[in-house]
């Protein structure tokens, strides 16, 4: 079983993966229903302090609870017990296989998720860049022919609603190493391309033959500081906010590239994707899974 704290707290691709011994969702809190320190047990077992998830485990022991002995049961005790900020019934969604939990801790939008293994058998579609950990292969078995198409997928946010993201943003008949002279020869639509799109295309060079250096530039904008507006930005303008360039990741390959850009101190780092439909087509379960997380909350939705 696995599982996955999507966090802007969580490092530089913003989320927590962690295999687990259970087999089930109902196995992983039956074996910590009685520990004498839920948030100690939780942190040593999950890697990190999840927002609100020792509130259910807390509750059982402060009212004498017996742990759960089905699914039904655990279910209702999520529902009474398990702190979200938010509606229970809409935050808190429990099947058989999967526990997917949405919060915020009211800084930023937060969600965790288990998932077992008959789950991610039968959602590669939707799990595989959920369960990913790290930054996406670079690597193409073989280019296949054919009209292509560029997607751009921004999980970025302001003002802490860091679950809501620009859609995805696809340019039909390009592939990636043909985005650069496109986007120089294309006016922006303020109306439709998000903030960071336009930015990247302002700052493509009249000599880029690939999209790194325009995404290097992008990286050291003061613009996309939390704080500030990336649209109205000056590039002599100073970073705030404890932002670091230098701890960005930056990966450029031929059908793919990736930018986990530092923005904050407190808040981390936001993460840009461009790639299109050769690496899709090499890597179908990412890039079908990674288009539907900048789009909602749950994945199995």
């Amino acid at each position: 079983m696995l599982f996955v704290y999507r966090s802007h707290y969580e490092g530089p691709w913003s989320k927590l993966v962690r295999s687990l011994p259970d087999r089930s969702v109902l196995g992983f809190f039956r074996r910590g229903w009685d520990e004498d320190d839920p948030e100690a047990w939780l942190r040593s077992t999950l890697g990190a302090d999840v927002y609100g998830l020792d509130t259910v485990f807390t509750r059982a022991r402060e009212h004498g609870l017996p742990a759960p002995a089905t699914i039904d049961e655990l279910r209702e005790h999520l529902r009474r017990h398990l702190y979200v900020e938010g509606p229970s019934d809409e935050y808190i969604r429990l099947d058989e296989h999967s526990l997917r939990v949405r919060t915020d801790d009211d800084e930023v939008e937060l969600a965790y998720f288990f998932f077992d293994d008959d789950a991610l058998a039968a959602h590669p579609d939707r799990l595989a860049y959920v369960t990913h950990a790290g930054a996406l292969p670079g690597d193409i078995i073989a280019e296949a022919a054919g009209d292509h198409t560029t997607f751009a997928v921004f999980l970025t946010y302001y003002d802490g609603a860091s679950l809501d993201c620009p859609p995805p943003f696809a340019f039909p008949g390009l592939t990636l190493p043909e985005l650069p002279a496109h986007l120089r020869a294309t006016a922006p639509d303020a109306g439709t391309w998000p903030a960071e799109l336009v930015v990247l295309r302002s700052l493509v060079g009249p000599d880029d033959a690939s999209i790194e250096p325009a995404l290097q530039r992008c990286n050291t904008w003061p613009g996309f500081n939390l704080n500030a507006d990336p649209l109205t930005t000056a590039a002599a303008e100073p970073l705030t906010g404890g932002r670091r360039p230098e701890l960005s990741r930056l990966r450029a390959d031929t059908h793919v590239a990736q930018l986990a850009m530092h923005c904050s101190e407190f808040f981390g780092f936001q993460q840009w994707y461009l790639f299109d439909t050769v690496w899709a087509d090499a890597h179908p379960e990412l890039a079908s899974s990674l288009l539907r997380y900048a789009t909602g909350w749950d994945p199995l939705a």
